[in-house]
C-alpha cells in the first residue's frame, strides 16, 4: 500500500490524499462504509458502487470469524471472492466487539477469552491468531489485536491497558512479518493509538506507534461517551505526532459534523455505522441537516430526497418515503440508508474539492452550522 498527500488546507490541517492498494485507488478524506458481516446492512454492492460511490469497505474479524467462519473464508479465496467485493476491504480486529462482551470474556496477557454472543461457544483471541485470521480474511488494510477500555476509564486502567495494547502490538507486528499474504494480494497492517482522554498516555501511545513506520496509523476509544470538545483535543494530540506521509484513520466516527472536524484536524479515513443504522430508524441526514422522516409533515411532501443527491435521491419523494416508514415497508431502510451513505461519500469529496480549492475552512465553518440543524 502506498499513500500520495496532494493538497493541503493553509488555514488548518486538513490535507488530501491517494491511497493505492492491489483492489484499487482511495481518495483521502474516505469514509468506509460499514459491511461487519461482509455486507452493508441492506445495501447491494451494485448500489454501493453506483449510487453511493463506496470506494473501500470494512469487515469486522469477530463477526467473520464466528459467521460463516474462517475455514469457509479460505475455501472461498478470501473475503473478496466470498462476497464479490473487488475493491479494497479493511478488517476491524475485532478488538471493540470482545471487549464490548462485558460478563462473557476474560482477559489475560496472552490474550482475551470470550463468548460468542451467537450461541455462547467459548473461543480465544490473540494478537497472534488475530492476524492469522486476518490473513485468511484478505483485507486489503489489518489492524492490530488492541484493548479498548471504556471511555470513562480511571488513569491507572487506561494505563495499563495501553501498555497491554503496546505489548500486544508488537505481537501482531512480529506476526504480520512472519507471513505472507494468502491470495495474491499484498495486506498492510495500522497499529491503533489508545490512552482514553489522557493526554500524556495518547502522547505515549501516539509516539510508540509512529515508530512502528507501519503503511497507516488508526485512532481508537474515542467517540465512546467522552465529550465532543474531548475527542477533537485527542486527534490533536495524536496527530501532532503520527507521521504527516501516512494515512490516519479514526476509528468509528461520527455524525457528518465529526467528520468536517476531524478533517480539519488532519485525518484520513472514517467508518461509523450511523448513516445506515440512524437511516433504518427514519432519520436521514443532508447539507441542511437531519430529518424524521416519520414525522407528518412530509406526507404531502412530493419533492425529491435531495435533488442533488443520487439517483435514487432523485426519484424518491419525501412523501413516498414518508409512506414507507409508516407501511413497515422494507423499501424505507433500503432507500434511508442509501441515501444516507451516499450524502456521507459525497460530504467528503466535498471536502477533498475545497481542500483542493484553498477555501476549506470557510466552507467547513458554513457547513457544520447547517449539519447540526433538525428539518
Amino acid at each position: 500500500m502506498t499513500f500520495e498527500l496532494q493538497f493541503a488546507d493553509s488555514a488548518s490541517n486538513a490535507r488530501t490524499g491517494l491511497i493505492k492498494t492491489d483492489h484499487g485507488q482511495i481518495e483521502t478524506p474516505i469514509f468506509m462504509p460499514v459491511g461487519t458481516a461482509g455486507a452493508v446492512k441492506g445495501v447491494h454492492f451494485a448500489e454501493l458502487i453506483e449510487q453511493v460511490k463506496a470506494q473501500i469497505i470494512l469487515g469486522n474479524t469477530y463477526h467473520l470469524y464466528l459467521r460463516p467462519g474462517i475455514e469457509t473464508l479460505k475455501k472461498a479465496g478470501g473475503l473478496h471472492n466470498f462476497n464479490g467485493w473487488q475493491r479494497p476491504i479493511l478488517t476491524d480486529s475485532g478488538g471493540f466487539q470482545v471487549f464490548s462482551l462485558t460478563g462473557i470474556r476474560k482477559l489475560s496477557e496472552e490474550g482475551c477469552e470470550f463468548r460468542s454472543h451467537i450461541d455462547g461457544s467459548k473461543h480465544f483471541f490473540t494478537p497472534e491468531n488475530v492476524m492469522d485470521t486476518q490473513r485468511i480474511i484478505g483485507a486489503d488494510i489489518m489492524m492490530a489485536f488492541d484493548e479498548c477500555p471504556p471511555g470513562k476509564s480511571d488513569y491507572e486502567y487506561a494505563k495499563k491497558s495501553l501498555a497491554l495494547t503496546q505489548r500486544w502490538l508488537d505481537r501482531c507486528l512480529k506476526r504480520f512479518r512472519e507471513t505472507e499474504p494468502l491470495y495474491g494480494h499484498k495486506q498492510s497492517l495500522f497499529p491503533i493509538v489508545q490512552g482514553c482522554t489522557y493526554k500524556d498516555l495518547r502522547v505515549e501511545a501516539a509516539k510508540f506507534v509512529a515508530d512502528k513506520e507501519a503503511d497507516g496509523n488508526a485512532i481508537g476509544g474515542l467517540a465512546v461517551g467522552e465529550p465532543t470538545e474531548v475527542m477533537y483535543e485527542m486527534i490533536e494530540v495524536v496527530n501532532d505526532i503520527l507521521p504527516k506521509d501516512k494515512p490516519r484513520y479514526l476509528m468509528g466516527v461520527g455524525t457528518p459534523q465529526n467528520l468536517l472536524e476531524a478533517i480539519a484536524r488532519g485525518v484520513d479515513m472514517f467508518d461509523c455505522v450511523m448513516p445506515t443504522r440512524n437511516g433504518r430508524n427514519a432519520m436521514l441526514f443532508n447539507s441542511e441537516g437531519t430529518m424524521n422522516m416519520r414525522n407528518k409533515k412530509w406526507e404531502n411532501d412530493f419533492s425529491p430526497l435531495d435533488p442533488e443527491g443520487c439517483t435514487i435521491d432523485r426519484i424518491t419523494t419525501k412523501a413516498y418515503l414518508h409512506h414507507l416508514f409508516k407501511a413497515g415497508e422494507l423499501l424505507a431502510m433500503q432507500i434511508a440508508s442509501i441515501h444516507n451513505l451516499a450524502f456521507y461519500l459525497r460530504l467528503v469529496k466535498e471536502a477533498r474539492s475545497h481542500i483542493a480549492q484553498g477555501d476549506f475552512t470557510v466552507w467547513k465553518s458554513q457547513a457544520v452550522e447547517k449539519l447540526g440543524r433538525r428539518i
